[in-house]
């Protein structure tokens, strides 16, 4: 059976939890790239003739009191997974870890619009892979309320 028979025969919860981790991981994958490329000071190789990830990188706005803000987005996307994890784990996580990323995404999402802004019209670079970043971010946090309302719809039936 194909991954995607699989996931299409979960019920939706099971079928968002999927989705929903697969996205992390994705986010994960690109954050720690961009942390990566940001503390060996190595250039980020954009896709030929798109974007200028070395001046988004190396831009004042890269890092919060030294911090590359790619570190920060690589604990927020782990954190993401660990509570998708958590929440076989007992009534406390299956209650609180939907929430818990819910917030998470919330913050994830103001953030990088912010960032994105800075980008645009500040730095006047795009770096395609902070825009996966935030992508993948905004798709977090539109299943997370999907996630929060498929559990509310269940816990009401």
């Amino acid at each position: 059976m194909a991954l995607r028979d699989r996931i299409a025969s979960l019920n939706p919860g099971k079928r968002l939890w999927s989705v929903s981790l697969g996205i992390a991981l994705l986010g994960l994958l690109d954050a720690a790239y961009l942390t990566i490329i940001k503390l060996t000071d190595n250039e980020a190789r954009c896709i030929q003739g798109v974007g200028d990830c070395f001046s988004v990188n190396t831009s004042r706005y890269s890092e919060i009191s030294g911090i590359p803000v790619a570190l920060f987005g690589f604990a927020a996307y782990l954190a993401i997974i660990l509570l998708l994890l958590l929440e076989s784990r007992g009534s406390f996580w299956e209650e609180n870890a939907g929430l818990a990323v819910f917030g998470i995404t919330l913050f994830g999402v103001l953030y990088s619009a912010y960032l994105t802004y800075l980008e645009i019209f500040v730095i006047r670079a795009i770096c395609p892979f902070c825009i996966v970043s935030a992508i993948a971010m905004v798709i977090l946090f539109v299943l997370s309320i999907a996630r929060l309302a498929t559990s509310q719809a269940r816990s009401n039936t």
